[in-house]
C-alpha cells in the first residue's frame, strides 16, 4: 500500500537509511568486541569485567531508557528522535577512544548505551507503518542486515586499524559515519504516517496496557521468551568469538577480523536476507512458517557449533562454524514483523521497545557476562579452551529459546486475526 507522498522508491530509500543507521549503531555497539584482547592488555582486566564492559553495563541502559524513548517516539517526530540518538552514541563511542581507566571507559560505554536505546524502536515503526503485514518480514530482515554490516565493518575496519594504530585510535575512526548519517538523516529522512499500511492509527495506548497486551498475547508472550533466550547465545557469542579466536587458536585480529567480517557480515548478512524473504514466502501460505523457521533453523545448527567451539584445528572449527553464523540473525526479520502483526499501528515503536528491553537486559546484561563467567570457571582447569566451552555450553540456552518459538506457533493464527479484528 503506497500514498501518493510514499512511493516505492521513497519506502525504499527509507529502509536504506534506516538501516545504515542501525549498521551505524552496530558498529559501535560491536566495535568493543575485536578490541577487547587489545583494551585487556593495556588495561589489565578479568573477563568477567570484559563481560560486564560489553554487556551488562551497556545492556542496562540500551534496553531501560529505550521504553520511554520509544514512548515519546509514538507521539513526537520520529525522525528527530532518531538523529538525536544517533548523533549521541557517536559522540560517546569516539569518546571511549580518550578514556584512561576502565570506569572512564564504562561510563563512555554507558553513554553509547544510552544513545543506541532511541533509534531501533522508532526505526521498527516507521518500517511496519509503509508495509502491509504479508510483505513486513522482507524490509525488517533488509533492516536487520545491520547487525551483519555492522558486524562486518566493525571486525574488518577495528580489528586492521587496533593492530596498526592502537585500540583508542579503531573505536574513534568507527565513531565519526555517525555524525555524517545524522545530517543525511536530517535532510532527507521522511518519517511515514502512523498506521499508513494498516489504516488510521488510533491515540497511542499507556505503556502499560501495551505490556498487558503483549503479555496476555500468548503467541507473542512464547516469541518475547523466545527472542530473549535465542539473542542470550547471540549476544555472549559476537562479543567473545574474536577473544575465542585470538586465545585458542593464536590468531591475530587482523586476521580475526577478516574471517569474522566475512562469514559473520557477509556470510550472516545473505542468511538474514534470505530468511526475511523465506518467511515472507513461506508465511503466506501458513504464517505460522515465520516462527517454525526459526525454531528450526536454531535446532539443525546447533549441533555444528557445539562442535565448532570445542574443535582443536583451527580450519576445522571454522568449518563447523560458517553455517551457523550464516543464520545467527535470521531470527531478527520474522520476530519483527510477527510482533507488529499481533500489535495495533500506534503502539508499535513502544512495542518495540519493550521487546528489545526484555531482549537486551537479559541478552546483552547476561549472554557476554555469562561467557565471561564461565570462562574464568574453566579456564584454570582447561586453559584457553575454558573460553570455547564456556561458549558451547551457552548454546543449551539457544535450544530452550527453539522450544518457545515452536510454541509460538500453536496460538498464532487465533492471535492474529483477533489483533486484525
Amino acid at each position: 500500500m503506497s500514498t501518493p507522498d510514499f512511493s516505492r522508491g521513497l519506502k525504499a530509500y527509507t529502509v536504506g537509511l534506516l538501516t545504515l543507521i542501525y549498521t551505524a549503531n552496530y558498529v559501535d555497539r560491536q566495535i568493543v568486541a575485536i578490541l577487547l584482547p587489545a583494551i585487556n592488555a593495556d588495561m589489565g582486566l578479568a573477563d568477567t569485567q570484559l563481560g560486564i564492559l560489553t554487556g551488562l553495563a551497556f545492556g542496562i541502559f540500551y534496553a531501560t531508557l529505550g521504553i520511554p524513548i520509544a514512548y515519546l517516539a509514538d507521539r513526537m517526530s520520529r525522525k528527530k528522535i532518531i538523529i538525536a540518538c544517533l548523533s549521541l552514541f557517536s559522540l560517546m563511542t569516539f569518546l571511549c577512544g580518550m578514556a584512561q581507566n576502565y570506569m572512564q571507559l564504562l561510563l563512555a560505554r554507558i553513554g553509547v548505551g544510552v544513545g543506541e536505546a532511541g533509534t531501533s524502536p522508532p526505526s521498527h515503526a516507521m518500517i511496519a507503518d509503509m508495509y502491509a503485514p504479508s510483505e513486513r518480514a522482507t524490509p525488517l530482515a533488509v533492516f536487520a542486515l545491520g547487525i551483519n554490516l555492522g558486524l562486518f565493518v566493525a571486525f574488518l575496519a577495528g580489528g586492521w586499524i587496533a593492530d596498526n594504530y592502537g585500540w583508542r585510535t579503531a573505536i574513534q575512526v568507527i565513531a565519526l559515519p555517525g555524525f555524517g548519517l545524522a545530517i543525511l538523516a536530517w535532510f532527507t529522512l521522511r518519517d511515514p504516517p502512523r498506521g499508513m499500511s494498516d489504516g488510521q492509527a488510533g491515540k497511542a495506548p499507556p505503556l502499560m496496557e501495551t505490556f498487558a497486551m503483549m503479555w496476555q498475547t500468548a503467541a507473542l508472550r512464547q516469541i518475547i521468551i523466545g527472542s530473549t533466550l535465542v539473542i542470550i547465545v547471540g549476544y555472549g557469542a559476537v562479543a567473545w568469538l574474536p577473544s575465542y579466536f585470538i586465545r585458542v587458536h593464536g590468531m591475530s585480529a587482523t586476521q580475526v577480523g577478516g574471517i569474522l567480517a566475512l562469514m559473520i557480515g557477509v556470510g550472516g548478512g545473505i542468511g538474514t536476507a534470505l530468511g526475511g524473504i523465506a518467511a515472507d514466502r513461506l508465511g503466506k501460505r501458513d504464517v505460522r512458517w515465520n516462527v517454525w523457521l526459526i525454531g528450526l533453523v536454531t535446532v539443525i545448527f546447533t549441533p555444528l557449533s557445539l562442535a565448532g567451539y570445542v574443535a582443536n584445528d583451527t580450519q576445522t572449527a571454522l568449518l563447523l562454524l560458517i553455517l551457523p553464523f550464516c543464520v545467527g540473525a535470521l531470527y531478527f526479520g520474522p520476530t519483527l514483523a510477527m510482533l507488529h502483526t499481533l500489535v495495533r499501528p500506534e503502539m508499535r515503536s513502544l512495542a518495540s521497545a519493550i521487546l528489545l528491553f526484555i531482549n537486551n537486559i537479559f541478552g546483552l546484561g547476561l549472554g557476554p557476562l555469562s561467557v565471561g563467567l564461565l570462562s574464568d570457571k574453566l579456564t584454570p582447569q582447561y586453559g584457553p579452551q575454558g573460553l570455547g566451552y564456556a561458549l558451547a555450553i551457552m548454546l543449551l540456552v539457544g535450544l530452550w529459546g527453539a522450544m518457545h518459538y515452536f510454541l509460538a506457533a500453536r496460538s498464532l493464527k487465533q492471535d492474529i486475526a483477533r489483533a486484525a479484528a
